[in-house]
């Protein structure tokens, strides 16, 4: 094993160990989602769910970040393909409107309506199956509250 292998290795456990660990064989989704969770954590937001769902629909991360003292929705979209287009681009309204609702119903259940939020989307390239990703872009205040249940 050479020395750059060694260190490669080494640092994939670190970040494993201090940000989370990234399912190799879970399907691309799945994985998609906990780079993102990694991203987050690296930049300082405070993870509090992953795959938060209820009748209302699922947000893939909840988060806060502690200096703003804003809670953080965040979709995630991952693509397995270098064709064009951006993988936020599958946010669309209706999307968004389904983001919105299952954000509203998880407010209410903790207690935290009037709470200070935002909708952020991350979209990740990971061409190759094998690798890590190749390109990770993260959108803050993407979108806002949408639908019947906006949010004030």
């Amino acid at each position: 094993m050479s020395t750059k292998d060694l260190l490669t290795g080494l640092q994939n456990r670190y970040l494993q160990w201090r940000f989370g660990a990234i399912d190799d064989d879970g399907p691309i989704g799945k994985r998609g989602e906990q780079a993102a969770a990694r991203y987050l954590r690296q930049n300082g937001l405070l993870v509090l769910a992953e795959s938060e769902s209820d009748r209302a629909g699922e947000i893939d991360i909840i988060a806060v970040e502690p200096k703003k003292r804003l809670l953080v929705f965040v979709e995630v979209k991952t693509l397995a393909t270098t064709k064009p287009g951006h993988p936020a681009d599958r946010v669309d309204e209706m999307k968004q409107g389904r983001i919105t609702r299952a954000a509203l119903r998880y407010l209410k259940r903790k207690n935290l309506v009037g709470s200070a939020c935002r909708f952020d989307v991350i979209a990740i390239w990971w061409p190759n199956e094998w690798e890590g990703p190749r390109k990770i872009e993260h959108y803050e205040s993407a979108f806002e509250a949408v639908g019947d249940f906006q949010m004030y």
